[in-house]
């Protein structure tokens, strides 16, 4: 019964507290914590409690009576108690303590594992402290009293043989299987106790080999358990001077036959990281019993030598940090380090892919740990330059990554332009020269460091905050520093020549970064443009061209691409003070190219949408644009302009705050100066809101007057003035309320200028050109004419969107007036009459007639643009003259330009009209 169970285990917790601490050895108290132990998980949580609680106090008092027995057995026993007898009492009270208190633990973690056991915090209603159970704090203070009792000296008890073998054999044994539970590894009291117990058993009872096998097998069987080990192994040797298990795993990890481990990839990746985690936390006793590993480089699992790079690197960068020693031990250390590099240098070059990638990250990350000298700084940057021409992507990554960190941990500086670093060099070799003519006896000396320890520059990594410095004039007087000493000017200009050559090996890159730019690698594009964001930050030369090219890449399907074309985007010219901002958008607008522009756009109208782009800024580029601020050239007005058209494609307000601006400055004289200005300026109307469109209607005859005479003059240069009347006549169709009407009067009066010269009135009178003789022809300015015809056939093509849009409108208008309609019959008729009335129209054809009458009228509208084939309107008379035009081909070959806005509007014609040639 409970009640009976209660008084039980209140009974025998009270004898163990009350008696001494052998009487667990009498066999009713024996007996009675047995049969507790056994059906331990039967039992409720206040009396689980009160039971360890009993058994892991009388152990805890037990483990200094040890100590003291020891020093008492040098003297007689006060008590008159035999020492043998005391020796004995000891030696079972300890067994049989922890042989209880493991078996409670084995117990409660089999039923946590089986569901059957669950954390009771309290009891009842209310929580009650007495009876809390937090199995978890127990657990880890158990497992480290029985590491305890296992790292105090035995010898007295069990005698010069060591400790008892079942005893040992149980505790381990407990051990393995607990570490095999990955929550209870999650626990760091009770890890800790475990590692303790597995160093004290394999180090202070010399269980090598048993131990060896035992941590083998959870290595190969539960990657979990790696880094555990490898910290329980590293303990051990630190806390009783003794590498004995480390270097027996070692050497039986060396002895595995290779094949063994292409057999088991799993175990093989586990051994692996074990070897990295043990060379991190014993890097020295690694080094030294490194050979009987090297025979694994040979072997078949690329993962086992993926491992032995990682130790390799592990061990150059924390093993021969050690300065104390003569120069002797010093000079092998150095010599051990060299070779091991060279080791990383020739594997860079694996059969393996996954080897190859390994090695590049172990050398990044001995760039972190500043492990790299000046002397194979060049060497390591050549092989991961060749990598990026790697077939296998992995390669390329690990080795894009490479020189993103050899940038950032360079020690020449923070600014990598080869210019400089040339012109510097020339000045201390004429300083060097000088100095060895000067003292010859010196001159004999020179740098026998083996590696080039030399470093020279920055001994630090350069911050990720650091930007191009505008002080470039001054750069070499920076860098020039007077120094006297021979040595020292013969190690600055090696370390010189050295930058220059990292420099032009960085600088040689840009086409290749170009090409991966255009990789179907997403990683290659990502890790291209972190590169060229960071050669930009030391200003390598080339940089900053190549990073425009990472523009197209915003419209590439890839989110992960978009999101790092974005952030490239938003650090490199957004991250500013808004004048700042300003400027750098208007550079790069202005030397972009057509494509380029268009991804320009589509960048600047996401971010001004995600707020990326502040207000601050806009206003900084209304100041460039209305010349607020001092120094401001027309091509940067122009550029102002451009930007605020790309954001207004997310946010078309913005450009009805300086709408006169635009008039005034866009086609006023500045547009002479500025070609693309008054380009510029038509695509801003277009890009007008609505609400300022109705605004600009009410002050339009300025507006439009201006873009007739630019359509009609000449004063625009001929290369420029196409692709200004292009948008002009764009937003004449776009703004304008009539504008057939207005379209109409531009191509009367560009008809003629064109043909006023010769007396005719037009066209109809021009056809009869081609039977006269063609000097004649040739009388007529070829460029007007040019003009003119592109003229018409632009608003011949803007007039055929015209009428598309009008017709998507009516349609659009009828659709809500039938809704509308529809609502209103609901509301005020019968549903099922209503019903009726519709099924009546569709039988009919109504709403099908109005569609074909729609239908027909575009149609209709459409043919009469050009009208070549029946009655001709205003633009269909220019066709014969067009078609009589084109078949001169010894006319246009005279004047290519002629030729090239002939041929133009011919197309656009016979795209209009199928019927016109």
């Amino acid at each position: 019964r409970a009640a009976d169970l209660e008084e039980f285990v209140k009974g025998t917790s009270f004898d163990l507290s009350d008696k001494e601490l052998f009487c667990i050895e009498e066999q009713d108290v024996f007996n009675s914590i047995y049969s507790l132990v056994r059906d331990f998980t039967c039992l409720p949580p206040g009396l689980k409690f009160n039971l360890v609680e009993a058994l892991r106090s009388n152990l805890s008092v037990l483990l200094p009576n040890i100590d003291s027995l020891s020093r008492a057995s040098m003297s007689s026993p006060s008590d008159g108690i035999p020492i043998t007898d005391r020796i004995a009492s000891h030696r079972n009270a300890l067994k049989i303590y922890s042989f209880f208190l493991l078996s409670i633990v084995l117990a409660q973690e089999s039923s946590a594992d089986s569901g059957t056991g669950a954390k009771v915090t309290a009891h009842g209603r209310k929580k009650n402290p007495v009876y809390a159970w937090n199995w978890e704090a127990q657990r880890g203070r158990i497992m480290n009293l029985v590491a305890n009792s296992l790292e105090v000296d035995l010898t007295l008890l069990f005698g010069p043989g060591g400790a008892d073998e079942r005893y040992l054999s149980f505790a381990s044994k407990c051990t393995y299987v607990l570490f095999e539970n990955q929550n209870v590894l999650k626990d760091e009291e009770t890890r800790n106790g475990l590692c303790r117990i597995i160093g004290a058993i394999a180090t202070r009872h010399q269980k090598i080999s048993q131990t060896s096998a035992s941590v083998l097998h959870l290595i190969h069987k539960y990657d979990f358990t790696v880094a555990h080990l490898a910290e329980a192994v590293a303990a051990a040797e630190k806390k009783f001077g003794d590498g004995s298990l480390a270097i027996s795993l070692i050497r039986e990890i060396g002895r595995t036959d290779p094949k063994d481990y292409v057999r088991d990839g799993a175990g093989a990746d586990n051994v692996g990281r074990f070897l990295v985690e043990l060379a991190d936390r014993l890097p020295k006793l690694m080094s030294t019993n490194l050979g009987v590993l090297i025979p694994h480089f040979g072997g078949e699992s690329y993962k086992i030598r993926n491992s032995l790079v990682g130790v390799l690197g592990k061990l150059a960068a924390k093993a021969f940090k050690d300065v104390d020693g003569n120069n002797s031990a010093h000079s092998i250390r150095l010599r051990s380090k060299q070779a091991m590099l060279e080791i990383l240098i020739e594997r860079c070059r694996d059969v393996s892919a996954y080897t190859r990638s390994r090695v590049l990250q172990v050398w990044a990350e001995l760039c972190e740990e500043n492990a790299i000298s000046i002397g194979l700084w060049n060497e390591v940057a050549s092989v991961a330059s060749g990598r990026l021409e790697d077939k296998s992507a992995i390669v390329r990554k690990s080795a894009l990554q490479l020189l993103i960190t050899m940038l950032q941990h360079n020690p020449f500086g923070p600014q990598l332009r080869a210019t400089t670093f040339e012109a510097t060099l020339e000045k201390y070799k004429e300083k060097l020269e000088e100095k060895e003519s000067q003292s010859p006896a010196e001159g004999e000396l020179v740098n026998d460091h083996p590696l080039g320890e030399v470093t020279v520059g920055q001994d630090e990594s350069v911050s990720d905050s650091c930007l191009p410095s505008s002080q470039d004039q001054t750069d070499e007087d920076h860098m020039f520093v007077d120094i006297t000493n021979l040595e020292q000017i013969r190690a600055l200009v090696a370390s010189l020549e050295a930058g220059l050559r990292f420099t032009t090996c960085i600088t040689s890159l840009m086409p290749i970064l170009i090409q991966l730019l255009a990789s179907s690698s997403a990683t290659d594009v990502e890790n291209t443009i972190l590169l060229l964001m960071r050669c930009r930050q030391f200003q390598v030369e080339g940089s900053e061209a190549a990073l425009r090219k990472m523009l197209p890449l915003v419209f590439s399907q890839d989110k992960s691409i978009y999101e790092a074309v974005e952030s490239a985007f938003i650090a490199i010219y957004t991250k500013r003070i808004p004048t700042e901002t300003a400027k750098s958008l208007i550079n790069l607008n202005i030397d972009c190219s057509i494509g380029d522009l268009a991804a320009l756009e589509s960048l600047v109208s996401s971010l001004v949408l995600k707020g990326e782009i502040s207000s601050n800024t806009m206003s900084a580029l209304w100041d460039y644009f209305c010349f607020n601020i001092n120094g401001v050239r027309p091509v940067q007005c122009r550029g102002a302009l451009s930007i605020l058209c790309m954001a207004a494609k997310s946010s078309p307000s913005i450009l009805g705050t300086h709408l006169q601006d635009i008039v005034d400055i866009g086609f006023g004289r500045l547009a002479k100066e500025e070609p693309l200005l008054a380009r510029t300026a038509c695509l801003a109307l277009q890009r007008l809101s609505e609400e300022d469109k109705i605004k600009l209607l009410s002050t339009s005859t300025r507006v439009f007057a201006a873009l007739q005479s630019l359509v009609t003059s000449f004063s625009l240069p001929e290369k420029i003035w196409y692709g200004a009347t292009d948008k002009a006549i764009s937003a004449i169709y776009t703004l304008h309320p009539a504008p057939e009407i207005f379209a109409a009067e531009i191509a009367k009066k560009s008809l003629s200028s064109v043909f006023s010269a010769l007396g005719m009135d037009g066209v109809s009178n021009g056809v009869e050109l081609e039977t006269q003789n063609s000097s004649t022809i040739t009388e007529l300015s070829a460029m007007k004419l040019g003009r003119f015809l592109f003229v018409i056939s632009h608003i011949a093509l803007n007039h055929l969107v015209y009428i598309e849009t009008s017709v998507k409108k009516i349609h659009k208008q009828k659709q809500k007036n039938e809704k509308s309609q529809s609502t209103n019959e609901d509301s005020q008729v019968d549903g099922s009459k209503n019903s009726e009335a519709q099924d009546i129209n569709a039988e009919l054809g109504l709403g099908a007639t109005r569609d074909i009458a729609i239908e027909f009228f575009a149609e209709k509208a459409e043919r009469e643009i050009v009208s070549y084939s029946c009655e001709k309107n205003l633009l269909g008379h220019c066709g014969p003259f067009l078609s009589k035009l084109c078949r001169n081909l010894t006319l246009l070959q005279k004047f290519p330009e002629l030729h090239a806005s002939a041929m133009l509007a011919l197309c656009r014609l016979m795209i209009i009209d199928a019927e016109f040639w």
